[in-house]
């Protein structure tokens, strides 16, 4: 058990998804001294993977010392086996750095991801909508359409051009519009939520402004990916999207809507909180540099 306020996975759940196959053992490590287990770092992934994609929990007993050399020595161990870039996702309340333990239970494990080569960092919100939140009323100025794959594609790429999200703008410099472009709607078709679900947004002069992707985890519904491309933006119209996603999911009968934004996005953020979701956490998520 976690003693530090920092998010962390109890017994019960590991259990319930090691037997779903999202846990494994292959993927949780221990450190020991002698007999005695000392660490642990439980990585997480989805059902069918070949390999995890996130560091779910890593604590160490403050006992030995040095948490921070032995922490970055599991997560070493497990990437030098994972072939693939992964993220550490460190779960927090807001505010955390004005509280003590907080802050302290961050660092050292913050220290240990960089030290194991997780060098990409940012700081992120989740949100969550509940109905009493409101469902938010469709403004008119956009119509939802369905469309093929290469048309989302295409929008993908245009929203991609001046974004204010850390990782697409990391993807940008590193693979390029195309490459990061495709990188993220195969992610989406990748992902839970359904294909039927996505729309292109268009003005009622039929250009196209942007385009809702509600989608999900194994967890629950989020808003998944929204966007409006560059010749739209400031007029307003990520409210609209960000609208038609919640209605959708409120209109399949979801209780709970989950997204996350950059902490350095402020009018994404703003967006969230006018359409009637609230922040729940922060996550300092730290990754592999991108490979290009």
């Amino acid at each position: 058990m976690v003693t530090e306020p920092v998010g962390w996975i109890p017994a019960d759940r590991y259990l319930t998804e090691l037997a779903e196959n999202m846990y494994r053992p292959e993927w949780t490590w221990i450190a020991e001294v002698g007999e005695r287990i000392v660490g642990r770092a439980l990585w997480w992934g989805p059902r069918d993977s070949a390999h995890p994609v996130a560091l779910d929990c890593l604590d160490v007993d403050p006992a030995v010392g040095e948490r921070t050399a032995i922490a970055a020595e599991l997560i070493r161990a497990a990437l030098a086996v994972f072939p693939r870039p992964v993220q550490y996702a460190i779960k927090v309340a807001g505010g955390w750095r004005e509280d003590p333990a907080t802050s302290a239970a961050v660092e050292w494990r913050r220290a240990a991801a960089r030290a194991a080569g997780l060098t990409q960092e940012v700081e992120r919100l989740q949100f969550e909508w509940a109905p009493a939140g409101g469902v938010p009323a469709a403004g008119g100025a956009l119509r939802f359409v369905e469309a093929s794959d290469e048309e989302f594609l295409a929008v993908f790429a245009r929203i991609a051009e001046g974004s204010l999200d850390y990782q697409t703008r990391t993807s940008v410099a590193a693979k390029g519009v195309d490459a990061t472009a495709r990188e993220e709607m195969d992610f989406y078709l990748g992902a839970p939520g359904k294909r039927e679900w996505w729309r292109i947004a268009c003005t009622h002069e039929g250009e196209v402004a942007g385009m809702a992707i509600p989608s999900a985890t194994p967890y629950s519904v989020n808003v998944g990916y929204l966007g409006v491309v560059p010749e739209f933006r400031g007029r307003g119209y990520v409210d609209e999207i960000l609208a038609e996603i919640t209605r959708m999911h409120a209109a399949n009968g979801e209780s709970r809507i989950t997204a996350t934004t950059d902490v350095g996005n402020a009018p994404m953020a703003a967006a969230f909180l006018r359409a009637g979701y609230r922040t729940t956490e922060i996550r300092i998520n730290l990754s592999n540099d991108l490979q290009s």
